[in-house]
């Protein structure tokens, strides 16, 4: 059988993109090179991998088999580039890592400029993304490490806690519910105005989905892009929202009301999650350790 490593990088990123123009400028070929690269993969193991239709590819049974050893041969290149790596200079290895919307842009940040300060050889590349989406991608191997929330772990990986994270509310102190103590979100969802993050933020997805659980909607005034445009909004009167409480401490507690949700739902449990039964690269293994050996320092 005729094919090489970019054949494979190549159908990997069909994989994850499920279209061919795409994955063709993530391998920098350009779109019939790449076809032509598939067609000779298909040719060669004498069975379709693809299903071509008008809006883009879905993976055979036999291409979806090929993705999974596709995987783990990448992983066991980047374990051999991690062993060999003392014995090279200007090598770097890579690591994936998925984090939901709360660790992306609270706990990571500081985190990892550390770890990179440490380890000039090792890259990383973040990605937000919901906690189930993030949960998958490790369980299928798709992403070297997650960071998720709550309980949507699949059992084809490993769960390392980190931290405990809280949903509050968050108001200007002239506006909004004048409870002091625990609140009722479906009490809110009654007739509160919101500010909200963009659709795609995963905190702002998983609230969306407990007010569509309890037949409600939001008042949304309106949209923003980050935890902090939220706070900003929110001291300006503009509606109430909710937010990590981490967020609301950065912010800073005196220019907010945070009140608490009386929702069991508002306590979620951060976890680090790695492949299962794998042996992970050596950089996989050094940014464990030096998340789980911060979190206690950086975390209340």
């Amino acid at each position: 059988m005729r094919y090489d490593l970019t054949d494979l990088r190549l159908f990997l990123h069909v994989c994850e993109t499920r279209n061919l123009t795409r994955a063709a400028e993530r391998a920098f070929l350009s779109p019939p090179a790449a076809s032509m690269r598939i067609k000779q993969l298909e040719e060669n193991f004498h069975t379709p991998l693809l299903v071509r239709q008008a809006k883009g590819v879905e993976l055979t049974p036999a291409g979806e088999r090929m993705v999974e050893h596709i995987r783990l041969v990448f992983n066991q290149l980047e374990c051999m580039h991690a062993e060999l790596q003392p014995f090279a200079s200007g090598v770097k290895a890579r690591v994936r890592l998925l984090a939901n919307s709360t660790a992306a842009s609270t706990f990571l940040p500081g985190v990892l400029s550390a770890f990179l300060a440490e380890q000039p050889d090792i890259d990383i590349a973040l990605e937000e993304c919901s906690s189930r989406e993030a949960a998958v991608a490790v369980a299928k191997g798709a992403a070297d490490l997650a960071m998720v929330a709550g309980k949507v772990i699949p059992q084809e990986v490993d769960v390392l806690p980190l931290y405990r994270d809280e949903l509050v509310v968050i108001a200007s102190p002239l506006l909004g519910p004048r409870e002091q103590g625990p609140v009722r979100f479906a009490k809110l969802l009654d007739d509160t105005p919101f500010v909200g993050l963009s659709e795609h933020n995963s905190v702002q997805h998983f609230v969306e989905g407990i007010a569509r659980q309890l037949g409600k909607r939001f008042n949304l005034r309106i949209q923003v892009g980050s935890f902090d445009a939220v706070c900003r909004m929110v001291e300006a009167g503009a509606g109430v929202a909710v937010v990590p409480l981490i967020c609301a401490q950065q912010y800073g507690l005196s220019r907010l009301r945070v009140i608490a949700l009386d929702e069991p739902w508002a306590r979620r449990d951060i976890s680090l999650l790695r492949p299962r039964a794998h042996t992970l690269p050596r950089s996989s293994e050094l940014l464990i350790a030096h998340l789980t050996s911060h979190v206690r320092a950086l975390m209340p």
